[in-house]
């Protein structure tokens, strides 16, 4: 898999936006790695130390238990060092799914992503007002997996 962004500054973005996301009553599980390197199957480490070569970070964020309309939602975002993600998502029994993702080519673009999908699936408030977000799917071409 080609290496077109660095995981690790991903994490930072992600990290970086913590505060804000459990500010607005949000948690967020710790980061999980995989690591391109391990053998088949490879496991998920939340200890970036125990991935030697990482091909993935993902972050999980949920309501906090009775938070609400909106307290079941979910989202799922795993990001892969080739440019693209995956992302499921769940607002309601009617409303979940797996939302699209363009070619991603930086951890800036990565974080525009989350923002977008942060207020898609929890609304306007989970979003830092600070950063400048998009629809998710519409800053580029759906990217493809890079096999």
């Amino acid at each position: 898999m080609d290496r077109v962004i660095d995981l690790d500054e991903a994490a930072t973005v992600i990290a970086d936006r913590r505060a804000t996301w459990e500010a607005a009553g949000l948690v967020v599980e710790p980061v999980t790695w995989r690591d391109g390197a391990a053998p088949w199957p490879q496991r998920l480490e939340t200890d970036r130390s125990r991935t030697q070569d990482p091909d993935s970070v993902g972050v999980h964020l949920h309501n906090a238990l009775g938070d609400g309309a909106r307290r079941d939602a979910e989202l799922l975002v795993v990001l892969y060092r080739g440019g693209w993600a995956d992302i499921d998502y769940l607002v309601d029994a009617e409303d979940a799914g797996v939302l699209p993702s363009p070619a991603l080519r930086s951890a800036q673009e990565f974080g525009a992503l989350l923002d977008a999908c942060v207020a898609r699936v929890f609304g306007d408030g989970a979003e830092d007002p600070t950063r400048r977000t998009a629809t998710p799917g519409t800053a580029g071409p759906v990217g493809s997996r890079g096999e």
